[in-house]
């Protein structure tokens, strides 16, 4: 099978971006089938690559590919599931564009001494830069790592309102990625409205999307993690209260490992009123992980407030109860079992259409008990075979992610929605 190509550009760009919630039935996403950089981790560049093992990338990219038929059939329309990798290729046939993105990486990878290739890598062809982008691969004397981590489209960018913000990775390994959205953003077609509606942080921050939850309208929830520090947390509330209608942004200071190294690998909204959270992180225990940052008086001032718990916190700002649903169920060991393979990272399609990764069966256990109708992703689709989806009830789809949960990311880290209802 081979990933779905995007759509051509649209004339209409009035609504290429708008996220105000998790929940929203989904509209356009933008996600990466694993392709030929997958197959360039080995076991002695893995760790530096960020992986913690070695994925049969045939099998990943079925199971890829299913995830994202189930995201075509929701969403009724064509367009609607866009290939990164497809609009960087739409992207490398404007000569401009290419100079830009080598550019633009010589200067954010300074130490790598790309600057004696610039030339030549400008002279290389669409075909042959975009191979270079994802693989690091040249007929050039040049050796550079490939990007798998791409498959995680959810740390590349994340759109608040119809602002996007790109990231800043904390680990060089990543660094490429962000250059590749950037030239996406700055110069296809599909982006040509809303170019001044991109947010760039300042140098010496760190940002990953995987951080960033949109709660609503007016609240957003940010991870200070392994991957996102206090500063980028800070320049990102800045820019959110100068340019978009966000009241309030609740800060969730996480454990620096691994474990949680984004804000959604411990907590999902599922629903407007329902969240998927791994327990020992959000037990109401006084230890004030917690900072609600409000507008101060000037554009540069902020007003903070140090809560206890998260529940009380965001239950007040949204104002409607919260059910806190534990991944892994009510068990310790299977609670931090079933998180370590991303039993928290819900990726919802429309308000209580969610998927996940099937292993995490006493998580889906426990969305049973929610009301929610539990169906495999396959099963999803054969029954809309032939007709359209239409939302009427709470559905939890499993997905297999036999290969792709070895990655270390669920549903929600392969997604970088753009647009929402």
């Amino acid at each position: 099978m081979e990933p779905v190509a995007s759509a051509p550009a649209s004339a209409d760009t009035a609504a290429t971006l708008g996220i105000r919630s998790e929940t929203g039935a989904l509209r356009r996403v933008i996600v990466h089938t694993p392709g030929d950089e997958m197959d360039l981790v080995s076991p002695e560049n893995r760790m530096d690559l960020l992986f913690d093992d070695i994925l049969f990338v045939g099998q990943a990219r079925t199971e890829h590919l299913l995830m994202c038929d189930v995201f075509d059939k929701v969403i009724g329309r064509a367009g609607g599931v866009l290939q990164l990798s497809d609009l960087l290729r739409e992207t490398f046939t404007e000569e401009d564009a290419r100079a830009a993105f080598v550019r633009t990486l010589v200067s954010v990878d300074a130490a790598r001494n790309l600057h004696a290739f610039e030339g030549d890598l400008v002279r290389l062809s669409p075909d042959e830069l975009h191979r270079f982008a994802l693989t690091g691969q040249t007929l050039l004397p040049l050796h550079e790592e490939p990007v798998p981590n791409l498959l995680f489209t959810r740390d590349i960018a994340a759109v608040v309102a119809d602002r996007i913000v790109l990231s800043h990775p904390a680990n060089p390994a990543r660094t490429r990625e962000s250059v590749i959205m950037q030239t996406v953003l700055g110069y296809h077609p599909m982006f040509a409205g809303v170019r001044d509606h991109v947010v760039q942080l300042p140098e010496g921050v760190t940002f990953e999307g995987g951080d960033m939850i949109v709660a609503s309208p007016e609240v957003v929830l940010l991870g200070h993690s392994e991957r996102t520090s206090f500063s980028g947390v800070m320049a990102i509330a800045r820019a959110l209260f100068e340019q978009t209608a966000v009241q309030h942004v609740v800060m969730v200071d996480l454990p620096k490992r691994r474990s949680s190294m984004h804000l959604d690998t411990v907590f999902t909204f599922i629903a407007e009123d329902e969240c998927v959270v791994f327990p020992p992180l959000f037990e109401s225990d006084g230890t004030g992980n917690i900072v609600h940052f409000t507008r101060g008086e000037r554009p540069d001032h902020f007003v903070s407030e140090l809560r206890t718990d998260l529940k009380s916190t965001l239950e007040r700002l949204l104002d409607r109860t919260l059910a806190f649903i534990p991944c892994g169920g009510n068990d310790p060991l299977s609670q931090r079992r079933e998180q370590w393979t991303d039993g928290a990272n819900f990726f919802a399609l429309a308000p209580g259409v969610v998927m996940g990764y099937e292993r995490n069966q006493r998580t889906f256990e426990m969305l049973q008990r929610h009301g929610y109708r539990v169906v495999s992703a396959k099963g999803f689709l054969d029954y809309h075979e032939e007709t359209a989806y239409a939302h009427g009830e709470k559905i939890a789809i499993k997905m297999g992610g036999t290969e792709l949960s070895r990655g270390r990311g669920g549903p929600r880290c392969m997604t970088m929605p753009l647009l929402r209802s």
